[in-house]
């Protein structure tokens, strides 16, 4: 299989409720020497192009519609003439970075073809209500956005984010995934499914 994982970090802010926060992102390409997926659009689209290079896109898929998520979406829609994809639970913070900008609405359980296999959609709301995760079972692995980290489930006290419907999505989706699964975040390293699963009852007692 040719198929490969590429990451791209960009920097810049993520705002919510009134407040800024300086963030790393990972913007992950996936797959082959003639055509990739975009996951996740972070603030600079310079080196995303780049990485892109003369490869056709045949999507821009968010996880979700937090603003260091989706910054420069449109931008990369028309440079790459490339659609976005986005679960539209997530719309009410869509409408709040790009207002009257299209996308296309991704459903739980869809699945996109990219480079001869397929990718499919787990929607796994709490960090966000449409937050969602791509999962490539040929490649055991999956992108996880900011639903699940090295650590912990993503943060949940901000508008529109909620702790015990992140743990749901966390132990009913993600843990019923093959323990070896690889999961690429949207910030920070990487991890792996069966080691995170050790630790689903301590992240319920501290609460976050």
């Amino acid at each position: 299989m040719d198929l490969r994982v590429e990451r791209v970090v960009t920097s810049g802010t993520f705002q919510l409720d009134g407040g800024t926060w300086e963030v790393d992102n990972n913007v992950w390409l996936i797959g082959d020497d003639s055509e990739v997926i975009i996951v996740d659009a972070a603030h600079d689209a310079g080196p995303i192009i780049d990485a892109v290079g003369d490869r056709h896109v045949a999507a821009i898929i968010c996880t979700h519609a937090h603003n260091d998520h989706i910054s420069v979406a449109p931008l990369l829609a028309d440079a790459l003439d490339a659609p976005i994809l986005l679960h539209p639970g997530d719309d009410v913070l869509w409408q709040l970075t790009h207002p009257g900008e299209r996308y296309y609405p991704l459903e739980d359980g869809e699945r996109i073809t990219i480079a001869g296999t397929q990718l499919e959609l787990i929607h796994t709301p709490g960090h966000s209500p449409g937050s969602s995760c791509l999962h490539l079972p040929e490649a055991s692995m999956m992108c996880s956005g900011d639903t699940l980290f090295a650590g912990g489930p993503g943060a949940t006290g901000r508008s529109y984010s909620d702790f015990p419907t992140i743990i749901g999505s966390i132990r009913n989706r993600l843990f019923a995934l093959p323990a070896d699964t690889a999961v690429y975040t949207g910030h920070g390293g990487d991890t792996v499914i069966g080691l995170e699963a050790r630790h689903l009852t301590e992240w319920i007692a501290r609460g976050y």
